[in-house]
């Protein structure tokens, strides 16, 4: 593994952070479309070789995680005119102090696995584990849909990660099922956003409870 590899993980991770300690969503909504965009990079320094499957795999995460995904999250933030997270279910200090001990288990955790030699080492597992802890505190401590959805695109960066541990092994197929899943469940979840406002005029999940009703 390169030191740029490395380096570009560390800037996952210091993401992770940004996305738990704001409140205002587009800063959210930009720090994952960065994450993207560094992810895309990822496939081409995680092997010496290169070869056409890992240019369409970093040219398809930077076009799906970096730009489409964001640019539809921006426009439903603009069409509900939401600016910030109001009162979490979980502070943003406090999530910050769980992301921080996430991170630090995540570091101990991996320094005991056994890996390959050309892994041993490197932050892909460590960044891969904080990212899916990141994600599900977004996902599962935050009010607006549209933060939680952040949440998930942040799980599933998770995943990606940990996926590069095996981008020789995987067949091309499974990469882009990967970035598909990824793409039908934002777009699902558009269309999920699209209805809480029409029926409520609010993007705050907690007005899900007056359906019972």
């Amino acid at each position: 593994m390169s030191r740029s590899f490395d380096l570009l993980l560390v800037g996952v991770m210091l993401l992770n952070f940004l996305v738990l300690g704001t409140s205002r969503i587009r800063v959210c909504i930009q720090a994952a479309a960065l994450q993207g965009v560094l992810l895309g990079l990822l496939p081409l320094l995680v092997h010496r070789s290169f070869d056409w499957r890992t240019g369409l795999v970093a040219a398809g995460t930077l076009a799906v995680k970096g730009l489409v995904i964001p640019s539809l999250l921006l426009k439903a933030m603009r069409d509900v005119q939401i600016r910030r997270e109001v009162e979490p279910h979980l502070g943003f200090v406090a999530s910050l102090f769980l992301g921080g001990i996430g991170t630090g288990l995540a570091l101990l955790f991996a320094g005991g696995l056994p890996l390959a030699p050309e892994h041993d080492g490197s932050l892909v597992v460590p960044a891969s584990l904080a990212t899916l802890l990141a994600g599900f505190l977004v996902l599962t401590t935050r009010r607006k849909a549209i933060t939680q959805v952040v949440g998930y695109l942040l799980l599933e960066n998770g995943v990606f990660v940990f996926g590069l541990l095996l981008l020789e092994a995987m067949p091309f197929l499974v990469e882009v099922g990967v970035l598909l899943d990824l793409f039908v469940a934002v777009f699902i979840m558009g269309i999920v956003l699209d209805h809480i406002r029409a029926e409520f005029s609010s993007l705050d999940t907690e007005r899900l409870a007056e359906l019972k009703e």
